[in-house]
């Protein structure tokens, strides 16, 4: 009379669209450490010189060239650093990606006017970090 006293085992199973939102959270890790080092060489590029973005338009939110620059510059940094959070599976990385993304989204819509293709997709991306961080429910549950 033995008995099978077998560990039980984690279910596998996921909810539909699972699988996409688990590579879309690596993928978004990608995107946002790619995003962020783009980000600080735009942010190198305005600092340095003023003349390498020209105005498409005249616009009601204006910051000089060196402003940009600047904030370029410091928003690519932080998110790099939370791109790195996203690859290593750190809990924090999630909200601070997901938060980092939409602030990235609302910049690269102030700075449509410099360059209006690059923040189109720029912003393109980040939605499309958001919705993979916000949609994975498996990532950082075991850092939480």
């Amino acid at each position: 009379m033995s008995q099978n006293t077998a560990p039980p085992r984690k279910s596998t199973q996921r909810a539909a669209g699972g699988g996409w939102a688990a590579g879309g959270t690596l993928f978004a890790g990608v995107l946002m450490l790619v995003t962020g080092i783009m980000d600080v060489f735009q942010g190198i590029a305005g600092i340095a010189e003023d003349n390498v973005y020209a105005r498409v338009g005249d616009y009601v939110y204006r910051f000089n060239l060196t402003t940009w620059g600047v904030i370029h510059l410091c928003l690519g940094v932080v998110v790099a650093i939370a791109g790195i959070g996203i690859l290593k599976g750190a809990g924090w990385g999630r909200i601070a990606g997901i938060s980092l993304a939409s602030l990235n989204i609302v910049a690269q819509f102030l700075f449509l006017p410099y360059q209006p293709w690059w923040a189109l997709f720029s912003m393109a991306v980040s939605v499309f970090v958001v919705w993979a961080l916000a949609s994975d429910d498996s990532y950082g549950s075991e850092g939480v």
